[in-house]
Order: C-alpha cells, then structure tokens, then sequence
C-alpha cells in the first residue's frame, strides 16, 4: 500500500524541489516565484533566490510516495507553493485577483500552485499537499488559507495548463469556502478566490 507524505521544503530537499519545479534545467522556469519575485531578479537568479528562501521559511512543501511496506519514500511525486500575503508582492498589486486588506496580509495564507509529476496524478496528491498546506500555515499563525482555483465541468477532464491553481471542486473537499469571483483565469477557466478560516 503506498500513502503521501508531505514535508516542507527546506534547504536539505532542494534537490528533489528541482526536480519538481525543473526538471528539464530549463533557464526560462518560473520556480513557483510569480507571486513573490523581487523587483529587478533577473531569470538566472531565480533557482538562487528559491533556494535562499528554502534555507530560511520553506515556500512551499513537497510530497513524496511512502511505501507502508517498508520502503523509504523517497520519491518527490508534489509540490505546492504557498506564503502568507504578507510574502506575495505581486498578488499584493494585482489587477484580476483580490488583494485583501493589508492588516490581513500576514496571518493570510495563500496557496500558489500545484504541481504532480506525470504518473503519479489522480492518486490524491494534490489533496494531501492541501491539506498539508493548511496544517503548515497553522503552525506558522496563519488565520485563514486562501486560492484561487479553476472552475471546471463535472465530468469534464482539466487541463495541466489550468490545473496547476488547483480545482475548486479540490478545495471544497478540504473546507474552503467561496468567497467571490475573480478577473483571474487560467487555461481559459474562470478562477474563483475560495478561504478557509482557521480557529
């Protein structure tokens, strides 16, 4: 029987964040840093400034395959970035997404992206990365999570250029609530901005 098991990306796992974010050592990759990029990085410095804030806050955690047999569940099989507002200069500027109220920023957790490796997909990891996340942000003081996740079709299949914010079915499943629509889409799809409360 094989589970998830989630953990922060700290600095000792960069290697398998690589993996996840880049894999093919492409110069372009956007290494999960839209919503948080300095003013001024240029794109060779991305993978440094990544690597610096997993030495320091983990910006997202990482999912790997557990074998309940005995096996070392090694394999990085997700990834899901996520910081509190507070970390998201960006999204703090944005003209499609909410920006919410600055004395918020800080103690409002905003998941960013997805991102499952090709084989491991439709085995529920993305869901144990949300749910992770939400156990992450708790621990951090977070007051609420937020995304901003696609709207899809029942029945219909999504695709990876869309799904990568994440599903609002998904969401849901793991307790947010929608709050309202958004300018926002991805893949063609609208984007709806969904919370959940922390106690």
């Amino acid at each position: 029987m094989v589970e998830v098991r989630v953990e922060p990306a700290t600095a000792s796992r960069f290697d398998d964040v690589a993996t996840l974010l880049n894999s093919r050592g492409r110069e372009q990759a956007c290494w999960c840093l839209h919503w948080r990029m300095p003013r001024g990085l240029s794109v060779d410095g991305r993978e440094g400034h990544l690597r610096e804030l997993c030495a320091h806050e983990p910006p997202g955690l990482l999912a790997y395959l557990e074998d309940t047999g005995g096996g070392t569940g090694t394999t990085p099989v997700g990834w899901v970035g996520l910081a509190p507002r507070s970390a998201a200069g960006s999204l703090q500027r944005s003209r499609v997404l909410p920006r919410g109220e600055p004395e918020g920023w800080p103690t409002t957790w905003v998941v960013m992206c997805f991102v499952v490796r090709v084989g491991y997909r439709r085995r529920g990891v993305a869901r144990a990365l949300l749910r992770g996340a939400v156990d992450h942000a708790r621990s951090r003081g977070a007051r609420a999570v937020e995304g901003f996740p696609v709207e899809v079709t029942p029945g219909a299949r999504v695709p990876v250029s869309a799904a990568f914010v994440g599903t609002v079915p998904l969401f849901e499943s793991e307790g947010f609530e929608q709050v309202g629509e958004t300018a926002a889409t991805s893949g063609r799809l609208p984007r709806w901005w969904l919370r959940r409360a922390l106690d």
